[in-house]
């Protein structure tokens, strides 16, 4: 994925660190993030509210949010042993009880975000503020809605903060799923702690590191089964008897999904592999550095959505074309004309209001919302509440962009 700033002219800094990013995102890797542009201060931000925005979620809940903070005793993190145990940032998205709760909360931390935008090689001083503002739709310290739901799992792209999947996780939200999102710690261009610690990506220097494709390709693998580790005791933590999060009743521990993208769509197959709980999985344009396993996924459903022709059969990744004969239960591999690897997150929606084009890529940032939405909710539908989902049947006339391949 190359972007550009419209109507602004680029430094060769600026260029040379795009191109990285372009190279990045054909491995679903990503290089370490350090900015030196200036950000605007807190209280300026909180006197300018930002312009950007998420699309509203359309289902029939209001939806809340809250957040946890994870450790693992019983596992050192893998990037940064000397750090001391696996730690878990999550963000939980869940329906609401109509007029509960405060204010919506901020996209994500300013830190945050200048890391992540200077991974993309923009460095405009004033972004980073705009994008931590971004408007959100889930209110904070809201009152759950009566009922148990079944819990959907989201895992981010290598180098993303999960935030990127903010738009996807409102939406389920309001559709009648409790959505976790985990940032893994050491994977992400920075993960801002409560302390105001900014964790940085071990993980993007361990790639860098190798001497040759292969050995990348190694270290990918074990991000992916790393995170199948941490989703698991995450699942331990949130359906166990002394769950963590205080609205964990609202949850039916009985059905389960996940999905991810890039390297968090691996993961969601990694995961499924190695935890019987997980009911179901979506991959959204991730290589299966670690491959599907073998044994298949004990019959379980699992929908591959990725970019055309990267992601067709026979294209570019043909870890797609091996992994979509190991899978062994109701299955679908679906390719979205013009789209590119960041179509299903949140970065059209806000590189599309930050006047940011990606020629590879030319999807309107609504078209990309709008099936990435509808694709996501008919699958878990379907897989984890026995619903009808004809979307999922064959084509369809309202979304002629995407393509049903059946090799």
């Amino acid at each position: 994925m190359t972007i550009f700033p419209r109507n602004r002219r680029r430094s060769a800094a600026a260029s040379a660190a795009v191109a990285l990013v372009a190279l990045a995102t054909l491995a679903t890797t990503a290089a370490p993030a350090s900015a030196s542009a200036s950000i605007p201060t807190a209280a300026a931000v909180a006197a300018t509210p930002s312009a950007l925005a998420l699309p509203r979620p359309t289902g029939p809940y209001a939806t809340g949010r809250d957040a946890l903070l994870l450790t693992d005793h019983a596992r050192p993190d893998p990037w940064a042993p000397d750090a001391g145990p696996r730690r878990l940032s999550v963000t939980l998205h869940y329906p609401a009880r109509p007029g509960t709760g405060g204010d919506p909360a901020p996209y994500l931390a300013v830190d945050e975000a200048r890391l992540m935008l200077a991974q993309r090689g923009l460095d405009d001083p004033a972004w980073p503020g705009l994008v931590s503002a971004a408007r959100t739709h889930a209110r904070t310290a809201a009152a759950p809605a009566p009922g148990r739901f079944p819990l959907v799992v989201l895992s981010p792209g290598f180098g993303t903060p999960r935030a990127t999947l903010t738009g996807l996780a409102e939406e389920l939200a309001s559709r009648g799923y409790v959505v976790a999102s985990a940032d893994h710690p050491y994977e992400t261009t920075g993960m801002e702690l409560p302390d105001g610690r900014v964790l940085p990506c071990a993980a993007c220097d361990a790639v860098d590191a190798q001497p040759d494709e292969a050995g990348r390709r190694k270290v990918l693998a074990a991000v992916s089964t790393g995170r199948a580790a941490d989703v698991s005791f995450l699942l331990d933590r949130l359906t166990g008897p002394r769950p963590a999060w205080r609205h964990a009743r609202t949850i039916d521990p009985h059905r389960i999904g996940m999905a991810g993208h890039s390297i968090g769509g691996n993961a969601a197959a990694s995961t499924m592999a190695a935890d019987r709980r997980v009911d179901a999985g979506v991959n959204m344009d991730g290589m299966f550095f670690d491959p599907v396993s073998a044994r298949g996924l004990g019959g379980r459903p699992f929908l591959m959505l990725g970019t055309e022709p990267g992601h067709g059969p026979g294209g570019g990744d043909t870890t797609w074309d091996e992994g979509w004969t190991r899978l062994d239960g109701f299955k679908r591999w679906l390719t979205v004309r013009d789209s590119g690897h960041f179509t299903f997150t949140d970065t059209p929606e806000i590189g599309e209001q930050l006047g940011i084009v990606d020629p590879s890529a030319p999807l309107s940032a609504a078209r990309s919302t709008t099936i990435t939405r509808a694709y996501v909710t008919a699958f878990f539908d379907r897989s984890l509440r026995g619903r009808p989902a004809r979307l999922l049947d064959g084509p369809s006339p309202a979304h002629p962009e995407v393509l049903f391949r059946r090799p």
